[in-house]
C-alpha cells in the first residue's frame, strides 16, 4: 500500500476545503490505515468510532430501502464529522470546524475517495512499499499503519 499517496490525498483534501481539521482512513473493521490528525485526537479511537458509525448508517440505509450508503454526517456544537464509504472495505472520516462548507466538502471528497479506493486496492511488491510513518505537510501528525 502506498502510504505516501494516502497522506497526500488527505493533505490535498484539507487544502481544497477550508475548515477541515482532521482526516483518517480506516478499514470497516475499525483498524486505522492512515491519519492526518492533531495531537489531541486519538486516531485509533477515531477509526474505531467511525467504523461503528458507518456500519450503523449502512444498516439503516439498507433497512429503509435507501440504497447504498455514500456518507453520513454528525453535527456537534463546534463542528462536524463526515463519514464516507470507500468501497466495501474502508472508510474516510473528515472532521471539520464550524466554518466547513459541507457542500464543497462532499464535492471535493468524491474524486479523492475514488483515488483512495484505488490506492487501497493496488498491490505492490514489498520493496516499493512506503514506511509506516510519513512527515506531515500540515501542522497535524500523519500516522499510517498497514492493514
Amino acid at each position: 500500500m502506498d502510504h505516501k499517496a494516502l497522506a497526500m490525498e488527505m493533505r490535498d483534501l484539507r487544502e481544497k476545503v477550508d475548515g477541515i481539521t482532521d482526516t483518517a482512513i480506516a478499514a470497516t473493521d475499525g483498524l486505522l490505515i492512515a491519519a492526518d490528525t492533531a495531537e489531541s485526537i486519538d486516531p485509533e479511537g477515531l477509526a474505531a468510532i467511525a467504523a461503528a458509525g458507518l456500519g450503523l448508517a449502512r444498516r439503516t440505509a439498507q433497512a429503509t430501502g435507501q440504497g447504498t450508503l455514500r456518507r453520513t454526517v454528525t453535527y456537534g456544537s463546534q463542528g462536524c464529522a463526515a463519514f464516507y464509504a470507500v468501497g466495501d472495505t474502508a472508510l474516510m472520516v473528515v472532521l471539520g470546524d464550524e466554518g466547513v462548507d459541507l457542500d464543497r466538502l462532499h464535492r471535493a471528497t468524491q474524486p479523492a475517495l475514488r483515488r483512495i479506493g484505488s490506492i487501497l486496492t493496488a498491490t505492490e511488491s514489498p520493496a516499493t512499499e512506503s514506511p509506516a510513518t510519513e512527515s506531515p505537510a500540515t501542522e497535524s501528525a500523519v500516522a499510517t499503519e498497514g492493514v
